[in-house]
């Protein structure tokens, strides 16, 4: 239907009436004049008539409504293949290593019931108010606290805010500082949810292969040299994801370097990094930097719960204005009641003793998975021993295409992500699977990984 928009109200009243009075005659037997008995209505020849009528004017119906075209931004963004799949994982019938949830076990769940229950009780209205921009004012105090003890961060010259879970600290940050048609470089494999941020506000990514000791230096200079004008370096140093490998500080230290040479920022995401259970502490690029040039994203999802959706964002103190807008276009604030618990649960409780107990759930988890993988894979698939974190990656070997692998091993009931899900380039191939370790049972493990080590040896001839 062609009209003009002055007549649109009228033919939309008019066609909904036709569509729903032809709906109601069929299935209740009503005619303009009577009554059709039930059992006339379903006879063929009355039954095409009316069938007829129904597909005419559904379609008549369904023509005159507004055809939105999706914007630029998101047109080109196809939703994470992790999400997707985290709904496969659900099944019963799935052993499912392709999630990226933190352990149930580690939730502390008697403590937060007792916290949100005491806060309830005695400050509800400044729990369930709006609240500040920038965060929790406890909150914000207590993390700036614990950074500078820990991390050794200076927040003479840097601000943090409390924000709504890792990924909008990539969210927030893009909305800054990126342009549409900017480049972002990025380590490869990278976290899809960040890349996909970049991708929604149209910046162009580059990816900068990873070795077993962070992203190839050579390859990142140059492309620092090709891209002059590129905008943001984004990468996760400890126990990436998806990869689990943890950049070197001889890396770290040259990354810091070269982004200082091409005068380009630094989001370093570190969502695992209290989860190292094997190895010594490295420190993170934002404890080195001296130019303000490096923008750290924290998050509490993986040591406290995931469904509080709370991180935090350090970064130079002359973003705080750029920051604190793109944080109020967004959703105002992040949730008064979840920031209050966090306070409370750091301060009021064994907040260390809880990560510890954390990271000996990860490193079981984890050591049980490399046991089973280098017994059941086949040789020519490699992979590393993570130090921490969540996750590991396995490579077939090169040149080959893991997606048709991953695809089998889901008919045969064990998921994992195929590694072009995390490329900066979505339509290249890849030979690595993201297996994470963190949410299946031991049992689940040893028969996922002995389903998977199967098929290695029936893939690789």
């Amino acid at each position: 239907i062609k009209s003009s928009a002055a007549s649109d109200v009228y033919k939309r009243q008019t066609i909904a009436m036709i569509y729903d009075f032809i709906t109601n005659m069929y299935f209740t037997g009503m005619t303009h004049g009577g009554m059709i008995p039930l059992s006339r209505a379903k006879e063929p020849e009355v039954f095409r008539g009316f069938w007829l009528f129904f597909c005419i004017s559904k379609y008549l119906k369904e023509e005159i409504y507004m055809e939105y075209e999706i914007s630029n931004r998101l047109s080109g963004v196809h939703g994470s293949m992790i999400r997707e799949l985290f709904k496969l994982g659900a099944s019963k019938d799935i052993i499912s290593f392709g999630g990226g949830n933190p352990s149930a076990e580690t939730f502390p769940c008697k403590e937060i019931e007792e916290i949100a229950a005491k806060g309830l009780g005695e400050n509800p209205v400044s729990l369930l108010q709006y609240g500040l921009s920038e965060g929790y004012t406890p909150l914000r105090d207590t993390m700036k606290k614990y950074l500078e003890k820990k991390e050794g961060f200076d927040f003479e010259n840097n601000e943090l805010f409390i924000v709504s879970g890792g990924q909008q600290c990539a969210d927030l940050t893009t909305k800054a500082l990126v342009n549409e048609g900017d480049v972002v470089l990025t380590e490869e494999p990278a976290f899809v949810g960040c890349l996909n941020t970049f991708r929604s506000y149209g910046a162009k990514l580059v990816g900068i292969p990873m070795e077993q000791d962070g992203m190839n230096i050579n390859a990142l200079e140059e492309a620092l040299k090709a891209n002059p004008d590129a905008k943001l370096l984004y990468t996760i140093p400890s126990f990436q994801n998806p990869t689990g490998i943890t950049t070197s500080l001889e890396k770290r230290k040259k990354v810091y370097e070269l982004c200082c040479k091409y005068d380009i920022a630094i989001l370093e995401d570190n969502p695992y990094g209290e989860l190292r259970f094997a190895g010594e502490n490295v420190p993170t690029i934002k404890s080195m930097d001296t130019e303000g040039r490096v923008i750290y994203a924290g998050s509490f999802s993986k040591v406290m719960a995931p469904a509080f959706r709370l991180g935090f964002l350090v970064f130079n103190k002359s973003l705080t204005g750029p920051l604190t807008v793109a944080k109020q276009c967004t959703d105002v604030h992040s949730t008064v009641l979840f920031q209050y618990i966090c306070n409370e649960y750091i301060n009021n409780y064994d907040f260390d003793k809880h990560l510890e107990d954390s990271r000996k759930v990860y490193e079981h988890k984890c050591n049980l998975m490399m046991e089973c993988m280098k017994k059941e894979f086949h040789p020519s698939v490699t992979f590393g021993h993570p130090e921490g974190g969540l996750f590991v990656m396995a490579f077939l070997p090169e040149g080959m295409d893991s997606a048709p692998f991953v695809r089998e091993a889901i008919n045969r009931g064990v998921l994992s992500v195929p590694g072009a899900a995390f490329l900066a380039d979505e339509s290249q191939k890849s030979n690595g699977f993201r297996l994470n370790y963190s949410t299946p049972s031991d049992e689940q493990i040893v028969k996922g990984i002995e389903i998977l080590g199967k098929l290695t040896y029936e893939w690789i001839k």
